[in-house]
């Protein structure tokens, strides 16, 4: 299971081409850049989506659009929990899941475990916005492997998100079965994961193979959906797997605005509407998935 991207920078615009799409941004200036123990870090100065950070020369987030991947990766898990009370993100050093993570007042504490410190280290000089909840005293932030970090942490998380790039070289492993068990015991009995699958539109092999890996796992396996205008094709899914809760079912609108959460996308009327799937996206899912049957 891999991605093919390629890259180029032509004439002062970045271009992104993957499984026959392309995305160009206009650059001003390029600010940034380092080589790390993992990966190429590049941030830039676009014309019009403020920063952009590239790891390797892929696109991981602009100024202008991540909100919508952040905050539909974390309220959806933590208002369908009725008390999470200990987080974990997996990657995510950006910093903007925690960022959203923390804004829930039930949350105690939120470990984000990033295997590349530099990649913390561009977020907190660069994207200040982004990465502002570093250092809140409620989360611990742990330049570590997941994969290992996970093992040795069982039976303790409300809630982990696995907010990864797509499976490419050492990420390749957030994506396979025996990495989903590992979350699983590391949940408590009514934990929830959340996750970034990708494009059903684009790489629907890659979606089905992701959602097969972790229905061999978790009892209760949904998509959601949301719009990252910056990543291929602009239409993204998430997956919901949980040991007790229904996304739907166990979502208390009421309960949840109450909260008073700030937000620039989320609200209770959409958390419902992501997980009404069109058809393209159900034809992902494996055979069993309750979702398939919900647009009979």
């Amino acid at each position: 299971m891999s991605v093919d991207i390629t890259h180029d920078f032509y004439n002062g615009w970045y271009l992104e081409r993957s499984r026959g799409w392309a995305l160009g941004l206009a650059l001003e200036n390029k600010l940034f850049e380092k080589q790390s123990a993992y990966q190429k870090i590049t941030v830039y100065q676009t014309q019009t989506f403020g920063k952009l950070l590239l790891l390797d020369d892929i696109i991981m987030v602009t100024e202008r659009d991540e909100f919508i991947y952040h905050e539909m990766m974390a309220h959806v898990p933590l208002n369908v929990h009725p008390n999470p009370e200990r987080v974990l993100v997996i990657g995510g050093g950006d910093g903007g899941t925690i960022r959203e993570i923390v804004k829930h007042p039930t949350v105690k504490e939120a470990v984000l475990v990033e295997i590349d410190i530099d990649v913390i280290n561009t977020a907190r000089e660069y994207f200040p916005t982004i990465g502002s909840e570093f250092d809140n005293p409620r989360v611990k932030v742990l330049a570590e492997d997941g994969v290992a970090y996970i093992r040795n942490n069982q039976n303790y998380f409300d809630v982990i998100m696995i907010d990864s790039s797509d499976p490419i070289g050492f990420a390749e492993g957030l994506f396979q079965a025996d990495f989903y068990r590992d979350v699983y015991n590391a949940l408590k009995p009514d934990g929830i994961m959340t996750n970034q699958t990708d494009s059903p539109l684009l790489s629907p092999m890659i979606v089905e193979k992701t959602y097969s890996e972790m229905q061999k796992v978790f009892q209760h396996l949904f998509m959601y959906q949301g719009y990252c205008l910056t990543y291929p094709g602009g239409y993204w899914t998430f997956g919901f797997a949980s040991k007790r809760y229904h996304p739907l079912n166990d979502f208390d609108p009421k309960h949840a605005q109450a909260k008073g959460l700030k937000t620039k996308h989320y609200n209770t009327k959409l958390h419902n509407g992501a997980f009404y799937l069109p058809n393209f996206a159900l034809a992902t899912l494996p055979a069993g998935c309750e979702q398939k049957n919900w647009s009979e």
